[in-house]
């Protein structure tokens, strides 16, 4: 007898949970700002962690951010990706995970699929609005 397995279609309630609480603590070691790079001591201030999607495993973690004005995105992506460990030491600090999750910063471009699809479905013209 054959069982049907079915896959979840999202993530977990767990990564939701663990998601949310890596989001808090990125954004307060963003806004406390000690940092080394000079890029990320002027431009983590300004930026806006807006999901973090942990892995099934809980191992690895992608943090999306959006900076104010999209400003400086292509300093501030890499600086942040290169202090990772910063956020991965205040995570461990911070949270009671048994293994502190690989961060990777990413930038949030759900924002502009939203402009974009809002732009396509504001040209369609109906038969009745002529």
């Amino acid at each position: 007898m054959k069982k049907n397995s079915t896959k979840p279609s999202g993530p977990s309630q767990r990564q939701l949970r663990v998601g949310e609480q890596l989001r808090q603590i990125i954004a307060e070691v963003m806004q406390r700002g000690h940092f080394r790079d000079p890029a990320l001591i002027e431009g983590a201030s300004f930026v806006t962690v807006t999901e973090v999607r942990p892995s099934p495993d809980l191992k690895q973690a992608t943090a999306y951010i959006i900076p104010l004005g999209g400003k400086d995105i292509e300093i501030i992506l890499p600086a942040l990706n290169d202090s990772a460990a910063i956020f991965q030491k205040e995570i461990n600090k911070q949270s009671t995970m048994k293994f502190t999750p690989r961060i990777r910063f990413k930038m949030d471009t759900s924002f502009d699929n939203v402009q974009k699809l809002e732009n396509i479905l504001g040209k369609i013209t109906y038969s009745d609005q002529e």
